[in-house]
């Protein structure tokens, strides 16, 4: 969801978040050291120097903050869930898109019966919540949300629009890339991870704070589904793929849940 990072009169032009990006890419590839996790403190993503941790870590008991077992809701997830073009009164404005992919291990194993969950703007770029003020149209046959449940081979499947992108105050002229949350559960809350992924050719991700704050590219590239035709659904819905990896060397960046 859309942020206000920083108040209005100290925006900043494009021009001087693009020149910080620059600096940091070259002091890291200066560097020559790998780095495949964002800096909690990265200074064009004006909000991190906020919100990352700037104390010692703590010893919690898991049984103070969490049940025994995550509580999804009243009802079992119900495969229609994964369809959020569907339910309402009249179809959905935007393009239809298809994303799947599958859910695996460090060592590419199936993680099966994961509960996965996407949120995201509709194609207008805008959230269904209160807090998001932008004023792009409400869609009142879409509301951005959808859970599935992987298969014995890790699989997730969703129906959905694609986003659009939208303004955010971190600097002058501000805009997120198109992106769509995901939210993979383990047996516990606390295992809980939440990523974006986003779309190929978007030339917003080239000045987004949030996602340029991973430094290193090939794992920056990891958050990037990958347009298959063969996914697509004739005259219908056009198809991206996207796998996530919770483990090894090629794991997929999760987030802390201020990211916008």
């Amino acid at each position: 969801m859309s942020s206000i990072a920083v108040p209005a009169p100290e925006l900043e032009p494009q021009s001087v978040i693009s020149s910080e990006i620059a600096a940091i890419e070259a002091g890291y590839r200066q560097a020559g050291v790998e780095e495949t996790q964002p800096r909690l403190d990265y200074p064009p993503y004006r909000s991190s120097t906020l919100r990352h941790p700037t104390g010692d870590l703590c010893d919690v008991e898991p049984e103070t903050i969490e049940r025994w077992a995550p509580c999804f809701g009243a009802r079992d997830v119900d495969p229609l869930e994964a369809d959020l073009t569907a339910g309402h009164a009249g179809e959905p404005i935007g393009e239809r898109i298809i994303l799947a992919g599958r859910v695996v291990d460090g060592a590419g194993r199936p993680v099966r019966g994961q509960l996965v969950e996407i949120w995201q703007a509709n194609a207008a770029g805008r959230y269904t919540h209160e807090r998001d003020q932008h004023p792009a149209p409400l869609d009142p046959n879409f509301t951005g949300t959808g859970r599935c449940l992987t298969d014995a081979d890790g699989r997730y499947r969703f129906q959905t629009i694609k986003p659009g992108p939208y303004p955010w105050r971190n600097h002058f002229n501000a805009w997120r890339p198109a992106h769509v949350h995901f939210s993979v559960f383990g047996s516990s809350f606390t295992q809980r991870l939440v990523t974006q992924l986003y779309f190929p050719g978007d030339p917003l991700r080239a000045l987004d704070p949030i996602y340029q704050s991973i430094i290193d590219d090939r794992a920056r590239d990891r958050l990037v589904a990958t347009y298959d035709h063969d996914l697509t659904s004739h005259e219908w819905a056009t198809g991206y793929r996207w796998d996530i990896v919770l483990t090894g060397g090629r794991q997929t960046w999760f987030e802390s849940e201020d990211v916008a």
